[in-house]
């Protein structure tokens, strides 16, 4: 039997299938039994369903981010207040050395007067130096402690709160989602049930986004307020250091010329 040229030998009648690719969106299954109307308000209900999950996740993800930019802005302001710590103490550091300075600079006063080997014999005992002082706590500004004091409050939620720890119960949602009865909308949410229910966490989760960015801006003032601090104090530290060496430097030159 002979073929024409655009002919093709595996598409025989007796075995050709009536194969039709479906289609998506609201033509699937067209044997459903639903009117094309149906069919379009099914898939728009899909749809609907769909975008609302994706902006619940979406919500938890951004929760998620801002808690730990939270956490993350908590041990930044607590590395900050140790090195406000150690700041503090050089420079109880420095002034003890400068005490000690004045002291020996007497010595040497005393050391060089004709007078001074006998006021220092008949002078009794030396003078006994107080004990030093115990340095007090470092407090941090005032501004970054109150913002620590409100993100630490709300650690424990975090923890219960985490897009990790917490999941969404999403098993309603689809195209077959009860619909409550009544005509009405609820307190302005939709009347599906699984879709009011989005609707309200979405709203939550916004609430509680917004929270955390206020505290987030907190930290970062707070943050702030204690660098202008301790800049302050690098500088005073700084000057001292400059002051100590020059004394040590005509302290040691006039040890020199005891000689």
């Amino acid at each position: 039997m002979a073929y024409p040229k655009s002919h093709n030998p595996f598409a025989d009648d007796d075995d050709e299938e009536d194969f039709k690719p479906k289609s998506r969106g609201f033509n699937d299954d067209p044997d459903d039994g639903l009117s094309e109307a149906e069919r379009k308000q099914r898939y728009l209900q899909q749809e609907v369903m769909r975008t609302a999950q994706s902006a619940v996740d979406s919500s938890y993800r951004s929760l998620g981010l801002i808690y730990e930019s939270e956490k993350m802005g908590v041990e930044t302001a607590e590395e900050l207040i140790r090195q406000g710590e150690v700041l503090k103490r050089t420079d109880k550091m420095l002034d003890n050395m400068d005490q000690d300075l004045k002291t020996s600079q007497k010595h040497i006063n005393s050391i060089k007067s004709v007078w001074g080997g006998l006021v220092n014999y008949f002078k009794g005992k030396p003078e006994t130096k107080p004990p030093p002082e115990q340095p007090k706590a470092y407090e941090a500004n005032d501004k970054l402690h109150s913002a620590m004091s409100s993100s630490r409050e709300h650690e424990d939620k975090y923890q219960a709160s985490h897009p990790n720890l917490r999941k969404l119960d999403t098993g309603g949602f689809g195209a077959a989602a009860s619909v409550d009865g009544g005509s009405s909308r609820q307190n302005g949410y939709p009347q599906n049930r699984v879709l009011r229910e989005a609707h309200q966490t979405l709203d939550n989760n916004l609430d509680e986004m917004s929270d955390g960015l206020r505290r987030l801006k907190n930290l970062g003032l707070g943050l702030q307020s204690e660098i202008e601090d301790q800049d302050d104090s690098i500088d005073s530290l700084l000057n001292k250091v400059d002051k100590m060496d020059l004394k040590i430097h005509n302290t040691n030159q006039q040890i020199k010329n005891l000689k």
